[in-house]
């Protein structure tokens, strides 16, 4: 068996699970799932029709490169969303099986396992657990770079000097999970110095990024970039429907940027064959191309803020994310995995500890002392959940 498995920690959920055993709500309380970010709307019309009238074709091979007419839908949602960007859906957009599996094969494809001392991949801290297996699995080491209050955008001074040469690979969360920040064009400047200095490639992880408020599009890892004057060399975004659209089961998303690290991601996923079924493209042809229903999933989500914040700021310090739909939610006294049992023992209600989301560094562990609130629920059963922790804290 591959000895690197044995570097791989926990996930998240099943350190939860293990903290939480003997831990059950009071009887006859109805449990609310806040811990995971699984989208609970609906998945809109306009993607099962495609589905299910698509569904004779699962009688063909799809390509791993999936098809034009996808590629192509990718490439008019870039240019729509982020402000006429322009992009080659031949070269520069590769369609996955959602952002999850692409992020960790990606890795797979820069690092060098043979390397003299191991190749560095660099990650936020807290941090989606992905970005570390991929980095330990693919033979290389992996560093944090913290992200505290007020901003929560990733300490990069606090990765020491002489490890920078050795990085591949930097993982960029924006906007974040778990803290909903979002990195602005000065954040991404720094970021892309450190590039020109050191030559590494930057995956920019932005799942979240349809989940925004007032108005206020975060600005993407490619739009930074051309803002900047500069090319897409070394640079990737990785997107998915699972948030936007609501479909986490329809593992559909897409890869963009810097043409040769694709051309290398393409030859990766043919032989991992890792190509998504002509239903599927079909299906995520026709969310991509609505925005319609996209605007409805901000309004709900808008409605939940709206609704949750001034209830929760009855007991809690807590503020309105940039983007995403978590509530990065300070505990009253410092315990967040105390805090986590409280809810769940004595109101049926489940939430994540930020500590599980985040690893010890010599900095700390900036995960301790929050929990993550992923507002999934509807709106009725949010707002009675945030009534249900402010009466248990201030009761």
């Amino acid at each position: 068996m591959n000895p690197l498995l044995n570097s791989l920690k926990p996930y998240p959920f099943a350190r939860l699970r293990e903290a939480l055993q003997g831990v059950c709500p009071p009887e006859g309380v109805d449990l609310v799932p806040l811990h995971i970010g699984e989208p609970k709307h609906a998945t809109p019309k306009v993607i099962t029709d495609a589905l299910t009238e698509a569904l004779s074709e699962l009688s063909v091979y799809p390509l791993s490169a999936g098809l034009p007419q996808l590629r192509e839908a990718c490439a008019r949602w870039v240019a729509r969303r982020y402000d006429g960007l322009v992009l080659n859906p031949e070269t520069e957009i590769l369609p996955v099986l959602g952002s999850r599996e692409a992020l960790f094969s990606f890795a797979q494809v820069v690092l060098n396992p043979t390397a003299d001392g191991k190749d560095v991949v660099v990650s936020p801290n807290p941090f989606y657990q992905i970005y570390e297996g991929a980095a330990l699995l693919g033979g290389g080491e992996i560093c944090f770079a913290n992200c505290y209050a007020p901003d929560f955008i990733p300490a990069w001074e606090e990765i020491a000097e002489d490890i920078w040469p050795r990085v591949k690979l930097v993982f960029v969360c924006s906007p974040n999970n778990p803290s909903g920040s979002v990195m602005q064009q000065e954040d991404w400047n720094t970021l892309f110095a450190l590039q020109d200095k050191y030559d590494f490639v930057i995956a920019s992880d932005e799942c979240y990024s349809e989940i925004y408020f007032d108005g206020a599009k975060p600005i993407g890892c490619l739009q930074a970039a051309q803002a900047a004057g500069r090319g897409n060399r070394n640079i990737v975004m990785f997107t998915s429907l699972s948030k936007r659209s609501n479909v986490p089961g329809l593992r559909s998303g897409f890869v963009a940027g810097d043409a040769d690290l694709l051309k290398a991601f393409l030859l990766y996923r043919t032989y991992h064959g890792s190509a998504m079924s002509v239903p599927v493209q079909k299906a995520s042809i026709a969310a991509w191309d609505d925005e319609a229903h996209v605007a409805e999933n901000r309004r709900l989500y808008q409605e939940k803020f709206d609704k949750v914040l001034p209830v929760l700021r009855e007991a809690f310090e807590v503020n309105m994310p940039e983007a995403s739909f978590y509530l990065w939610l300070k505990v009253p006294d410092g315990d967040d995995l105390a805090f986590a049992k409280k809810l769940l023992g004595e109101a049926g209600i489940q939430v994540l500890p930020g500590r599980f989301l985040a690893r010890d560094t010599a900095h700390g562990n900036p995960g301790l002392g929050y929990v993550r609130i992923a507002l999934v629920a509807g709106v009725e059963e949010c707002v009675a959940a945030a009534r249900k922790m402010v009466d248990l804290y201030c009761g």
